[in-house]
């Protein structure tokens, strides 16, 4: 593993997100092409509450597993035509980058309805938090799920720790955590991995954490099963 992907120890990672959050953000934001001026009035795609919200995504992932989309019957001019010039999601979520993972398909929810972002891992990055901070400060989403998926190949490259092309084991110092966790179950690993970006979240970003303080938002921790194609919440330590 290369020198500069043994920098960050946990307690080091948190304390620079922590230093980026407090004046970068906003320039991040800019560069992604975000106007990051926070209206006066946040809409979200429904008045739903954090709980109502959570809930909605669950009840439409009940949905994909059963093989019972509904999102598939909505009129998508419609619906591109509405989101032109605003976006109004109820829910973000951070996932893996990986292909097996259609966000919007495993809640069964179409155009504007879900703020997603993605990297390998799910894992929280300045770049990440920068991104999620905009669905809940500008758009005024009310759930948020990190969502780890089975076979996620990031988290085994990881336990592995083995030597990888380009920079891919840049991604490892942020799964040590839930690697030494698992105490070697791959399995475990990916459950530990999403819990504890979840946290990260609540605790690196201001924005995120006085939301969820407020009872504007939910911050949750799921696994996407591959198979069966259902996602588990997982219950907080």
């Amino acid at each position: 593993m290369p020198d500069n992907a043994r920098v960050h120890t946990e307690s080091g990672r948190r304390h620079f997100l922590q230093n980026v959050l407090s004046g970068a953000v906003i320039g991040v934001a800019a560069q992604a092409g975000f106007e990051f001026a926070v209206p006066e009035k946040l809409s979200a795609q429904t008045n739903l509450t954090p709980d109502a919200a959570l809930q909605e995504l669950l009840a439409g992932n009940q949905r994909f597993a059963a093989n019972q989309l509904t999102s598939i019957e909505h009129d998508l001019s419609i619906l591109k035509e509405r989101t032109v010039d605003k976006q109004e999601p109820f829910a973000e979520v951070l996932s893996c980058a990986d292909s097996r993972v259609p966000v919007e398909l495993i809640f069964d929810q179409t155009i504007g309805h879900i703020f997603v972002t993605r990297v390998a891992g799910n894992i929280v990055t300045p770049e990440i938090i920068a991104s999620l901070e905009y669905g809940v400060a500008v758009l005024g989403v009310k759930a948020l799920v990190v969502l780890g998926h089975g076979g996620c190949g990031a988290v085994k490259a990881a336990m592995k720790a083995d030597a990888v092309p380009g920079q891919i084991s840049t991604l490892y110092p942020a799964l040590r955590q839930a690697v030494e966790k698992s105490g070697g179950s791959f399995d475990k690993a990916i459950e530990a991995n999403a819990k504890i970006q979840a946290e990260l979240l609540r605790t690196s970003s201001t924005v995120i954490r006085d939301a969820v303080k407020g009872g504007k938002l939910k911050v949750e921790a799921g696994v996407y099963d591959l198979a069966t194609g259902k996602v588990t919440l997982s219950q907080r330590e």
